[in-house]
């Protein structure tokens, strides 16, 4: 499984918004269940995806200014930025399969 980088307040920008792939931002928080529960399927597509799009996750407790600027309210959601904006929200979503649709008109 791949190990996910965690980005903050700080890093957001940096890994984020200035990212030359795509990259998807899984925002979460360690009481999430449902987080999580969806974990090892944005592992896996991180490792299967690797090259092509960016996987990073978001601790909602941690980096409060970056999901409250996102206006994440409710998690997991994932947002998909390309080329430093928001392509696609992808809010509880049913698995790897779920993600994996929302993303393939990005995927090069």
């Amino acid at each position: 499984m791949a190990d996910l980088l965690n980005v903050t307040d700080e890093t957001f920008e940096t890994e984020v918004l200035k990212a030359e792939s795509p990259v998807l931002v899984d925002f979460w928080a360690e009481w999430c269940g449902p987080c999580k529960r969806l974990m090892p399927a944005v592992e896996e597509l991180a490792s299967e995806l690797a090259g092509k799009v960016k996987i990073v996750k978001c601790d909602v407790d941690r980096a409060r200014q970056t999901a409250s600027r996102y206006g994440i309210f409710s998690i997991p959601t994932l947002l998909l930025f390309v080329q430093g904006e928001v392509k696609e929200q992808i809010q509880h979503p049913n698995g790897k399969q779920a993600i994996l649709s929302r993303l393939q008109g990005y995927l090069q």
